[in-house]
């Protein structure tokens, strides 16, 4: 089932249930009850509620997105440093090239397919993904540069092997969650609270009341789960994608 079908049902769900609620509540409430009596201690009680919702919202938001942003970040960082080595090494011999070239690609390759897969399912990255790129550095390491304009190139090549080593090191990091589950309990009981406040204001049944709450109800759920759509950047419905490999490494995308 499709996550954003999910979201629809849910969004829904979340409507169908507090105009179901509030008109049950309606038909049990007599006819001398008045909605315009209701405390002002609960209407400023639900306002400063709402507030600092919101703003819980907010920081849960920015703080998955700029996660998102980091994992785009860190693909990136290791895509360049890897296509840096693939073209340094034109100064070494065809050789030497070649075969560096060869365990680039063939470490890209894996990464584009099935360790990417492994993210989207497991949220782990591979093996074979270490190995492959222990084979990248070992290649540019164990040349000895046979003249001095062969050994200007040794050292950043090497800065480089380290570069996309450390944004595959991050890249691991960055497949875990980034909400703890303490924060989603409290993302959930207070989206609860927000909506059960709607029924302290004693709303009544009319259709003005009902849409709003409806419509109120329906963005807390969106919000919820573009949190969680997001909090995940290498597997859910807005991923984080491999394409800085494939437009750096065009040959593999085949």
């Amino acid at each position: 089932m499709s996550e954003w079908l999910v979201l629809t049902l849910a969004m829904a769900a979340v409507c169908a249930v507090v105009v179901l609620v509030t008109t049950l509540r309606h038909r049990r409430v007599g006819d001398d009850d008045d909605p315009s009596e209701t405390p002002d201690v609960i209407e400023y009680m639900t306002m400063m509620i709402g507030v600092v919702y919101a703003i819980v919202l907010g920081l849960a938001i920015a703080g998955v997105w700029e996660a998102r942003n980091a994992a785009e970040d860190h693909v990136r960082a290791e895509a360049q440093a890897l296509h840096e080595v693939s073209e340094r090494v034109r100064v070494y011999p065809a050789d030497v090239r070649d075969r560096i070239r060869a365990d680039v690609d063939a470490y890209v390759g894996h990464v584009t397919t099935t360790e990417w897969q492994s993210m989207a399912d497991r949220g782990e990255l591979t093996d074979e993904g270490a190995r492959l790129l222990d084979r990248v550095r070992h290649a540019v390491t164990d040349y000895e540069p046979a003249d001095e304009f062969e050994a200007q190139a040794y050292q950043p090549l090497m800065d480089q092997v380290m570069a996309a080593d450390q944004a595959r090191g991050a890249r691991a990091d960055s497949t875990e969650a980034t909400m703890p589950a303490v924060v989603w309990f409290g993302l959930i009981t207070g989206g609860l609270v927000t909506l059960g406040m709607i029924f302290a204001l004693q709303i009544r049944r009319t259709a003005r009341e009902l849409i709003l709450a409806g419509l109120f109800s329906a963005l807390i759920a969106f919000l919820l789960f573009l949190i969680w759509d997001f909090d995940a950047p290498y597997s859910r419905g807005v991923a984080t994608t491999a394409e800085p490999f494939l437009e750096l490494f065009p040959h593999l995308d085949r």
